[in-house]
């Protein structure tokens, strides 16, 4: 049980990971656009991210590098997972009309 138990969470452990780094990324542009100092969001945000996940990602290997290539993983999955629910509403495309130059009077 064991062995399926550990790469299983390493897997979703590296997914929690991402969602907090990809998330967090997402609310620093969205607060640091309309900040009067977005450097001071932008710049303590990175540090955040990085420490959590490069922490994270030190605690779930331990010594065994499958668990971190498990890890990066669920982190490359979460990234995909975070840009789909991110991703703004489409909106309906663009319409020219053509207009027949030949049929038009005069």
């Amino acid at each position: 049980m064991n062995e399926l138990l550990m790469p299983a969470t390493a897997l979703i452990t590296g997914v929690l990971i991402g969602a907090v780094f990809f998330g967090g990324l997402w609310w620093t542009v969205g607060k640091g656009v309309t900040s009067k100092r977005p450097a001071l969001w932008f710049i303590g945000s990175l540090l955040l991210r990085f420490s959590i996940t490069i922490t994270g990602f030190y605690f779930v290997a331990g010594n065994n590098w499958k668990r971190l290539l498990l890890c990066l993983l669920g982190f490359v999955i979460a990234r995909f997972i975070v840009g789909r629910f991110t991703r703004p509403a489409k909106k309906p495309p663009f319409r020219t009309l053509e207009v027949d130059h030949e049929t038009q009077p005069g």
